[in-house]
């Protein structure tokens, strides 16, 4: 969670993690839950004193596992996790063929896009054809805009200072329309990118172009494969266009009130350029290339008759720890913690850099609504203020971690006074080998720029591998959406 406010430098800041009150590291309704327990077997005590050798030892270690850190996470939830995930195994849920599946699923994506379709709608406004992927069980809809996003380390102060008001502006323009679900913003760095650049020049090349001109062109072209990576972005805007007074009837009615909401977003200003509404055969490229990397040089017309179906995997296996799916395997990470310090524009770019790896990284956001916003900061400096006086009255003193974070939760909330958003987002990173053998290289890629960025720390994504790597594609899910 972060309030978003129109920054004064070149740095974002207002980072705080959800907190309620509770006992020690235990949430609001951990403590009450704990609470609960201890009575109840105060109570069996006096009736059976004989059960509290068998219920106080199971309740102290649930608490503690509870309290206990774990990546991250409370040491409960991650070893909940694991038991999920073997459970999931053990019923084969982990695995997927399409091959066996019955009909109607095999006419489907797997796991947490296994509910969607694709449309292939008729835009007015531009003219043009536009996918919309629609969720067929919550009957959202989502819309893919592509993008070609401008340097900024080159760029003026000033610009970049613009740049970052206008996404304020955005953020702003999200949490006042109702129908915008949630946003996901997505860069894909694809190494090797000479191949296409080759190929291109070698189309266009004049023979008539002198010698020297040719001799540094070909150079260029021989040393490119080494040097230059294809990036390629895009933003996906989940739309409900049922949440209005006169909801839509038709499936038609829905895509053009899920066009006349995304078009209300004005990105212009925020440093990237719009290059246009993603078509249905641009969301079959992203999402079949990203499921077998050995089509992302293939042309158009090996996307344009695959089903929605044909472009998920035709098998793969969810491990704890990574995705094995259509001869490449996959490792996928997420936020571990909210930076407790104001973080520079520039803080994703070891992430940016191209590597040896393919890799995508995504920003996904739920903008809350104005109300929603200031209710919750109200409850985290309550919070974050009961958590200080109770270690006052136990130490004598509050910890300085806990004064500094009422703090941050009153500076919140002032920046929501003043005009800002309060926005949940998390960070999410997946990257891809084409085989077992160069997995450790591709872990150690993205574990090494993680690193590099400091502010922000990071971990993989255990027992929600799947799920992550389809989080980085336009295929309507987004984990913040509820």
């Amino acid at each position: 969670m972060s309030a978003h406010g129109v920054p004064d430098g070149l740095a974002v800041e207002g980072f705080r993690v959800r907190r309620t009150f509770g006992l020690g590291n235990l949430s609001k309704s951990a403590t009450i839950l704990a609470a609960a327990t201890l009575a109840v077997e105060a109570l069996l005590s006096t009736v059976q004193p004989w059960s509290l050798v068998v219920t106080l030892p199971t309740t102290l270690a649930v608490i503690g596992l509870a309290a206990a850190r774990r990546h991250g996470m409370s040491a409960l939830a991650y070893y909940r996790a694991v038991l999920a995930w073997k459970l999931a195994t053990r019923a084969e849920a982990t695995n997927y063929r399409r091959i066996l599946l019955p009909h109607p699923y095999v006419l489907d994506l797997p796991g947490v896009a296994a509910s969607t379709t694709l449309i292939a709608a008729h835009d007015p406004t531009s003219g043009r054809q536009v996918g919309v992927v629609h969720d067929r069980a919550t009957d959202l809809m989502t819309v893919t805009t592509l993008l070609a996003p401008g340097g900024s380390l080159m760029a003026p102060t000033t610009s970049v200072r613009s740049n970052l008001r206008t996404w304020a502006s955005v953020l702003d323009a999200m949490s006042t329309e109702e129908q915008i679900r949630g946003a996901s913003v997505t860069i894909q760095i694809t190494p090797g990118a000479g191949e296409a650049l080759s190929d291109d020049v070698t189309a266009r090349r004049s023979p008539d172009a002198p010698a020297l001109a040719q001799a540094v062109v070909d150079e260029l072209v021989r040393t490119a494969p080494r040097a230059t990576a294809s990036v390629a972005s895009w933003m996906s805007v989940i739309v409900d266009p049922t949440a209005t007074a006169t909801p839509p009837s038709d499936l038609a009615g829905r895509v053009a009130e899920t066009f006349r909401v995304v078009d209300g977003l004005d990105l212009s200003g925020t440093g990237t350029d719009i290059v246009r509404r993603a078509t249905d055969l641009d969301l079959r490229r992203l999402v079949r290339s990203a499921y077998d990397p050995s089509c992302v040089a293939a042309r158009d017309e090996e996307f344009a008759d695959l089903s929605w179906a044909d472009c998920g995997p035709v098998a793969a296996d969810d491990a704890f720890e990574q995705y094995a799916h259509d001869g490449a395997v996959s490792l996928s990470y997420v936020l571990r913690s909210m930076p407790n310090r104001p973080i520079p524009y520039s803080v994703l770019l070891p992430l940016l850099s191209p590597g040896r790896f393919p890799r995508r990284v995504t920003l996904a956001y739920r903008v809350l609504d104005p109300h929603e916003g200031e209710a919750v900061l109200e409850r985290e400096i309550d919070a974050a203020a009961n958590r200080a006086d109770a270690t006052a009255q136990v130490k004598g003193r509050a910890k300085w971690s806990q004064r500094a974070d009422h703090a941050r939760a009153e500076k919140a909330a002032a920046q929501v006074a003043g005009g800002a958003q309060v926005v949940d987002w998390t960070l999410m990173v997946t990257t891809s080998a084409l085989t077992a053998v160069d997995l450790p290289g591709a872990r150690q890629e993205v574990e090494r720029a993680v690193k590099a960025m400091r502010s922000l720390r990071m971990r993989p994504a255990y027992g929600a591998q799947a799920a992550i790597f389809a989080a980085g594609l336009p295929v309507g899910y987004n984990p913040l959406v509820r």
